[in-house]
C-alpha cells in the first residue's frame, strides 16, 4: 500500500457526539453511499492528483464507509477532473484492504462499461435525467435516446454479474424547466427499473426539494411498483434543505442515502447546483436519532479536514466547522484549514 500523504497540523479526532434520542418510524440502520471522490471532486476547478484521490478513498474506507463511489469513465473532454479514472481504479485494485468494499464507478455508455470491465470493476452506475433539457445538456440526447443508450449497458453489466445503480437527475426542479411533475419523474424512474437497475438514486440536482415533495415522489414510485427498498436519495444543500429532505425520505422507508465528505460537489452541467449533503452532517443527525451507520464521526471529520487542506479551502460541512471551532477553543490555536492562493 502506498504510504499515507503526510500533512502538517492534522487535527486530533473530536470526541463530541450528539445526544441520542431515537424517533419512532425510522430505520434502525442506514447505508451511506459516499460520493465525495466522484461527485465531489468532479466539480473542482483544478485537477486533483490521482495520489491524493487514492489517499482520500483510503481514509474514507478507514472511517467505516463501505460504499465509496470512486470515479467516472466519461470522456475526459466532458469531465477533465476525472480523466485519471483508469489509473485510480488500477491503484485501488492493487490494495487488498480495499477489496471487500463496494467501489462503484459511473459509465455513460458501452465504451465506458468496457473500460470498467477491463479493470475488474464490480459495480457500475448510469446517469439519466427526468427532464429533456438537462438530458440534452448532460448527455446530448433526449430522455428516450439516453434510455436506449443505457439498455445494453445495464444488460451487459448484469450478464457479467455487476451490480447496477441508476442515477436520476432533476427529480424535483430543473433550472430551465422549473418544477418537475411527479408523474414525469416516476415514468423515467420506472423505465430505469425495467432496464434492470438494482438501485435508483433520486437526485435533487439543484437542491430545491422540500420534504413534502420527497414524500410525494417516494409514494408515487411505490404505487408504480418501485418500492423504497430499491431507492436511494441524493440531495444537494443549495437552500439548506438536504437534512430535512433526508429525514422525510427516512420516514418514507428509505435506508440508502448519498452524501459527500466535507460537502464537496455540485454539477458541471447545472451551475445552480451547489455542494452535496455533507457526510458529517448526515452522520451527526443519524447518530442523534440512534440510527446505525458504522461510521466513526471523529475520524471522518479528520479525513475531510485533511481533504480541505489539499484543496486549499475550509470544509463546507457545518459539522466539520463546528468541531473545528471546538478544537480551537480547547487547544488555543486555529487548526482549521485555511484558504490559499486566489481560489
Amino acid at each position: 500500500m502506498t504510504p499515507p500523504i503526510r500533512t502538517s497540523g492534522r487535527a486530533e479526532a473530536a470526541h463530541v457526539l450528539p445526544s441520542e434520542t431515537p424517533h419512532p418510524g425510522l430505520p434502525s440502520s442506514v447505508r451511506i453511499h459516499e460520493v465525495g471522490p466522484r461527485d465531489g471532486l468532479q466539480n473542482e476547478s483544478t485537477i486533483v492528483p490521482v495520489e491524493v484521490k487514492a489517499e482520500f478513498i483510503r481514509r474514507l474506507a478507514t472511517v467505516g464507509l463501505t460504499t465509496i463511489e470512486v470515479t467516472s469513465f466519461v470522456p475526459p473532454a466532458w469531465v477533465p477532473q476525472l480523466a485519471d479514472a483508469a489509473d485510480l481504479v488500477a491503484a485501488l485494485a492493487a490494495e487488498p484492504a480495499l477489496h471487500p468494499l463496494d467501489l462503484p464507478v459511473l459509465v455513460p455508455n458501452e465504451r465506458g462499461l468496457d473500460r470498467a470491465l477491463g479493470l475488474g470493476v464490480r459495480h457500475v452506475a448510469v446517469f439519466a435525467s427526468a427532464t429533456e433539457e438537462f438530458a440534452r445538456r448532460n448527455l446530448n440526447r433526449t430522455v428516450a435516446e439516453s434510455l436506449e443508450m443505457f439498455a445494453p449497458v445495464v444488460r451487459r453489466a448484469a450478464e457479467h454479474g455487476l451490480r447496477v445503480r441508476g442515477y436520476l437527475s432533476m427529480c424535483y426542479g430543473d433550472p430551465w424547466e422549473g418544477r418537475v411533475p411527479v408523474g414525469q419523474v416516476a415514468e423515467v424512474a420506472c423505465r430505469l427499473a425495467e432496464l434492470g437497475c438494482d438501485e435508483l438514486s433520486l437526485g435533487d440536482t439543484i437542491g430545491v426539494a422540500t420534504p413534502g415533495q420527497v414524500h410525494e415522489l417516494i409514494a408515487a414510485l411505490d404505487t408504480a411498483g418501485v418500492g423504497p427498498d430499491r431507492l436511494a436519495v441524493h440531495f444537494h444543500d443549495t437552500y439548506g434543505q438536504a437534512l430535512s429532505n433526508t429525514l422525510a425520505a427516512l420516514q418514507a422507508g428509505i435506508t440508502v442515502v448519498d452524501a459527500s465528505a466535507g460537502g464537496l460537489g455540485g454539477c458541471p452541467y447545472a451551475k445552480s447546483a451547489t455542494g452535496n449533503l455533507a457526510t458529517e452532517d448526515l452522520v451527526w443527525m443519524l447518530n442523534g436519532l440512534g440510527i446505525h451507520t458504522g461510521v466513526d464521526l471523529g475520524a471522518l471529520v479528520d479525513t475531510s479536514t485533511w481533504m480541505a487542506e489539499q484543496l486549499g479551502r475550509p470544509s463546507a460541512s457545518r459539522t466539520v466547522r463546528a468541531l473545528a471551532e471546538q478544537r480551537t477553543s480547547r487547544h488555543g490555536l486555529d487548526v482549521r484549514p485555511q484558504p490559499s492562493g486566489d481560489r
